[in-house]
């Protein structure tokens, strides 16, 4: 069984090890974990603090810990819907609205309606580097708005599991990786959107492991998967490193495992590209995207731009 089966609290059948995590709560693919769901996690003092206090707060400079964090993830993020921002900040999405509001009158960040659904919200220079973040400031592209969303889906489903925060799980987006790769990235090497990393000492059989993330919402070639597949399999150096340490004959591998989430139009082409891996197979999981992954609309959920 692999470890995600248990983290997430489903069984799959595998030739893999047994690592048994206790109190596992229910996901996407057994309970409702829904990356949409900011009234559950908001508390009733902060919904209802109004826009005036919210900007007030940030304008004179004095940012809570809550705005720290959600600057944090959206700058990780490229640029995140204001339901995702909601769940995140763990607000309701009002009260999501008005923080996001004192952020773009302190010029922290940019807000805008730019596709399907509700607006979406970005960094700016200055709340880059408010940040201390070395990231461009842009304003999210409208082929990878559908790419963005389910990315943050999968990133808050994870987050929400309480076998991550237990063994102290943390994620490092592709914007991070690419950052870190600075101008060392090849025209054809492939950055995954995300790794998880599981601390040494975690209270999980896989501590010390790291995970390669992917959300596929359209199917690429079977040959351009196992392609990416193995090229993340392989690598052995962090991102940045010297191209000389990026695969090492006999050295262990940099990801444990690759965990895919896909959509129903991707699923089958990212199945038969693990089925070409052989031995390495075993190495790469392939579950649902989570509920709220989608922009809405039918053309959104075929799923835009291919990734």
């Amino acid at each position: 069984m692999l470890p995600l089966a248990l983290l997430f609290g489903f069984c799959l059948t595998s030739t893999a090890s047994r690592h048994p995590l206790p109190h596992v709560g229910r996901s996407w693919c057994s309970g409702p974990v829904d990356a949409t769901a900011a009234g559950a996690n908001a508390s009733a003092a902060g919904a209802n603090v109004t826009a005036a206090e919210a900007d007030g707060t940030v304008a004179s400079g004095r940012l809570t810990e809550r705005d720290i964090a959600g600057l944090l993830f959206v700058a990780d993020m490229y640029a995140v819907q204001l339901d995702q921002l909601a769940v995140v900040l763990g607000v309701t999405e009002p009260r999501a609205r008005a923080i996001a509001l004192a952020w773009r009158r302190a010029r922290y960040a940019e807000s805008a309606r730019i596709g399907p659904g509700r607006a979406w919200v970005w960094l700016t220079r200055a709340g880059l580097t408010a940040c201390g973040l070395p990231y461009t400031a842009a304003s999210p592209a409208l082929s990878r708005l559908a790419h963005l969303r389910a990315v943050t889906s999968v990133r808050l489903a994870l987050e929400a599991a309480p076998g991550y925060a237990a063994a102290g799980a943390f994620w490092r987006g592709e914007r991070r990786l690419r950052a870190r790769a600075g101008g060392r990235v090849g025209l054809r090497e492939h950055i995954p959107d995300g790794e998880v990393h599981w601390p040494d000492g975690a209270p999980a059989g896989f501590a010390g492991e790291c995970w390669a993330i992917e959300a596929e919402l359209t199917p690429k070639t079977v040959a351009r998967t196992a392609a990416i597949m193995s090229e993340i399999l392989t690598r052995t150096g962090d991102y940045g490193c010297p191209a000389g340490q990026a695969r090492v004959p006999a050295a262990p591998p940099r990801h444990a495992r690759a965990v895919y989430l896909c959509s129903a139009a991707a699923r089958p082409t990212v199945a038969r590209a693990r089925a070409a891996l052989g031995d390495a197979a075993g190495r790469v999981e392939i579950r649902g995207l989570p509920p709220g992954a989608y922009l809405p609309g039918p053309a959104a959920r075929a799923g835009g731009r291919a990734r």
